[in-house]
């Protein structure tokens, strides 16, 4: 059994050099049978591969495919051969360090199909095999060609709009998951989780290798790296500390019933029913001043020594400056409230 496979249909620059790639069913964990067919028809000589195939090629591959029984992998194989654009047919026997532009686009579908998680693929190195595009109403161009391209736009007398220039393309130009709302697809990209139930305002943000596990309302930011769990939500203006700035070696996660505040932020892992209040950003240095039931300070820890613990409330005294935390007992309830609609 390989680790996982795909039938490409992407985008070249004129050196032939992959801008992006497309693969409408990634499969993960495929049948053995998929790679003997590569093998017998496409030269697929074992490892992680990305074959470049002619429609010859994907003609045969997709005759011994529906021979095998595989008719959903058939029908995207006839489909590549009569594409105008090049075709590719990637396997990874394992899930080492990508080597290519598709190799890395596969993984990229693969999250966002929610057949991994984040943090279940090794992406160490892709920013390099990323190339930096011009996403446009036309499709990804390098950004070496793009002044010609506008410029044979105007003379058409159309216009070649930039939506925006960037490693990683809006995901729902690639994959749009059952049962979540975007109210601006820009601002999820590729290789972004958002599990059924979410719902993503217009300021909500969500990075690649990250996302929510199910029913949330985001309307703030879920950095690279950071997973956020059932029922939480992300007031306006919020944010998480991911693994691209400065969260270090701690790896930034949300509890479920979770709730940060509108323009709060953190920097540590939050437990299940935690709520922060709006405002307050969180680092794992932060002096925290915790608090008994009779609002007397028990002790002074950091957050570092409150990451990952439950039912906590975490608040900025209006008196004295002071980050506090105690018990939260109204998560629940209010986590109820906040989903009612969702």
């Amino acid at each position: 059994m390989s680790f996982a496979f795909g039938i490409g249909i992407g985008t070249q620059n004129s050196k032939g050099e992959w801008l992006e790639t497309f693969y409408q069913k990634p499969l993960y964990m495929p049948e053995a049978t998929i790679r003997e067919i590569a093998s017998n028809t496409l030269g697929y000589q074992g490892g992680n591969q990305a074959i470049e195939a002619d429609a010859g090629q994907l003609t045969r591959f997709a005759e011994a495919l529906r021979g095998a029984g595989i008719d959903d992998q058939a029908r995207l194989a006839e489909k590549a051969a009569g594409s105008k654009r090049p075709a590719v047919v990637t396997l990874l026997d394992t899930d080492d360090t990508a080597s290519s532009t598709p190799e890395v686009y596969l993984k990229l579908h693969l999250i966002s199909h929610r057949l991994v998680k984040p943090h279940g693929l090794k992406l160490e190195g892709i920013f390099g095999l990323l190339p930096n595009v011009a996403w446009t109403n036309e499709g990804a161009i390098d950004l070496d060609e793009l002044a010609d391209r506008q410029m044979d736009a105007r003379t058409e007398d159309r216009l070649l709009e930039v939506k925006s220039v960037d490693k990683f393309p809006q995901m729902t130009d690639y994959v749009v998951p059952r049962g979540v709302r975007i109210a601006d697809t820009a601002r999820v990209r590729l290789g972004a989780y958002v599990g059924e139930g979410t719902t993503v305002m217009h300021e909500g943000f969500i990075n690649f290798n990250a996302g929510t596990e199910g029913t949330s309302m985001i309307e703030g930011r879920i950095s690279a790296g950071v997973m956020v769990g059932k029922g939480s939500d992300l007031g306006g203006g919020c944010s998480t500390m991911g693994t691209l700035s400065g969260g270090g070696n701690i790896i930034i996660s949300v509890g479920e019933n979770c709730l940060i505040g509108a323009n709060a932020g953190i920097g540590i892992p939050l437990g299940d029913r935690t709520t922060v209040e709006a405002g307050l950003y969180i680092t794992a240095g932060t002096k925290v001043a915790v608090l008994d039931d009779k609002n007397e300070v028990v002790q002074t820890v950091k957050a570092r020594d409150l990451a990952g613990k439950p039912d906590l409330l975490f608040r900025r005294n209006s008196q004295n400056g002071a980050v506090e935390c105690k018990t939260n007992k109204t998560a629940i309830e209010l986590n109820e409230a906040l989903h009612a609609n969702n």
